[in-house]
């Protein structure tokens, strides 16, 4: 990486957070934060961080985002669509069911959902293991809340990538319910002061309820009509959205190709192709891509990459690998710690590293925050931005994001600014609304900063904080409201 370079990524993370000064930003006086720290209980420390204005999150999959809370009510809802869903709530091991237990949809698998259309296809024994969704009696409804989120000990990356998706199966077959769960994501990130989603947000593999494929230009449209509603508009939140190809999948060749076609065509909506699944499939590596990528590129000039890099447990050169194939962001980059050169070359940018602290701890990634590179990352000059990942499979909120990060690395003032924005700097956002972005999140964050420096009880008394599951049982945070119980 050049020196221009770096230097150019140093000034435009610098001109977005204050006045250039030769080179220098004049330090704010932010004595009033760390006072505020050493005094704030966690309650108090929580609520600051619910009130704080956050910019973006850049990284989050909006079939993950969705809390069970959600999944269940807006299930039911798509009935004015014409869809019903069915869930297996027992296993009568009936014979000829045709399964594969290594494919997407296994037999052995309690609360697998799907459609109407899908479960009239069964066998009457395959019938008699399914309940129509809003049938489930007490027991069964918690059970199948329960069984799309991370609520055990016990459980960790394997139940995540192997039953989550695989139960929802079907659920995610409606682009009127994936709408939905934008715009409630929309309304709870705007709670907590985002005002910029960009989210992972396909609009392939719809069908109708009766199981007839629509196509994503179709999808497209869908999306941008429930953006135009006037819940979605009330939220301030700005949506930009990516595709993803699972990186391993035999055809990943061809569905790059076929985004990069959308993105493309769907540009006021899109911008991105990112490359999402498990990295330790080894099927999924980086450089797998580097001609279809160079092939792409002789093609089309509108298309932004953010790659999924490092979230994997052994050192490797995938990071180097992604860059290499034109990407500029990173998700997660846990990894990167391992590769001293190419942590040298990233200090000032000009690539961001989505961070995901909440994701890699229960994903088992690390096994205490202590053992996160984040503050490295961030202390070292790589820009970093905080982000969601699969928050309603966490049950957590971005505050939760932004606690974990204070109370584990000590953040100042300067850098919770940072982090924010970051978020908006290193978005794939037109250059003129990024501009306007930026504007806003910085009165924003001068009018919180004056209000809160000047009386704290009184900027924050009227502040009601919602939180979930995640904050409770790590931090015995449990006395806020939530919007989901």
């Amino acid at each position: 990486m050049s020196a221009i370079k770096a230097f150019r990524g140093l000034k435009l993370v610098t001109l977005v957070m204050g006045v250039w000064h030769g080179g220098l930003m004049a330090a704010p006086d932010t004595h009033w934060f760390e006072q505020f720290k050493a005094e704030a209980s966690d309650a108090d420390l929580y609520t600051f961080l619910y009130a704080m204005p956050k910019g973006g999150d850049l990284h989050h999959h909006i079939t993950g985002t969705a809390l069970s809370e959600w999944w269940y009510e807006l299930a039911l809802k798509q009935r004015e669509h014409g869809y019903r869903y069915y869930t297996k709530v027992t296993i009568n091991n009936c014979n000829g069911y045709g399964g594969n237990e290594f494919s997407f949809s296994p037999y052995l698998l309690h609360f697998h959902n799907v459609l109407e259309s899908s479960y009239n296809k069964l066998s009457d024994c395959e019938k008699s293991e399914y309940k129509r969704l809003e049938q489930l009696n007490a027991v069964e409804k918690q059970a199948w809340l329960n069984s799309i989120r991370l609520d055990a000990a016990h459980e960790g990356r394997d139940e995540f990538f192997q039953t989550h998706w695989q139960r929802l199966d079907e659920l995610m077959r409606s682009p009127y319910l994936i709408a939905d769960i934008l715009v409630k994501n929309m309304q709870a990130f705007g709670a907590e002061g985002l005002i910029y989603m960009e989210s992972m947000m396909g609009a392939s593999g719809y069908t109708d309820p009766n199981g007839k494929p629509i196509s994503p230009d179709t999808v497209a449209d869908i999306y941008r009509d429930r953006l135009q509603q006037p819940d979605a508009k009330a939220t301030g939140v700005t949506v930009r959205m990516q595709e993803s190809i699972l990186r391993f999948a035999g055809n990943a060749e061809d569905q790059l190709r076929h985004y990069f076609d959308f993105v493309s065509r769907n540009n006021d909506l899109y911008l991105a192709v990112n490359m999402v699944g498990r990295e330790d499939n080894d099927k999924g590596h980086p450089l797998r891509f580097k001609d279809t990528l160079r092939e792409l590129r002789r093609h089309y000039n509108n298309v932004k990459l953010s790659i999924h890099a490092g979230e994997v447990d052994e050192p490797n050169f995938h990071i180097r690998d992604t860059l290499l194939l034109g990407a500029d962001r990173i998700g997660h980059g846990v990894n990167l710690i391992d590769d001293d050169e190419l942590l040298r070359q990233l200090r000032y940018g000009p690539y961001l590293i989505e961070i995901n602290l909440i994701s890699n701890l229960l994903l088992e990634y690390i096994e205490r925050y202590d053992q996160h590179p984040f503050p490295e990352y961030l202390r070292l000059g790589v820009p970093v931005a905080l982000s969601t990942d699969d928050r309603g499979m966490w049950d957590s909120n971005i505050t939760d994001e932004f606690f974990v990060a204070v109370k584990e690395f000590n953040l100042s003032w300067d850098e919770l600014k940072q982090l924010s924005h970051n978020s908006l700097a290193y978005s794939f956002i037109d250059a003129d609304s990024k501009a306007r972005l930026v504007e806003r999140l910085n009165q924003r964050l001068a009018d919180f900063e004056n209000a809160v420096e000047d009386n704290q009880k009184a900027a924050l008394k009227d502040v009601k904080p919602v939180s979930y599951s995640f904050i409770c049982k790590q931090y015995q945070l449990c006395q806020f409201g939530s919007a989901s119980r």
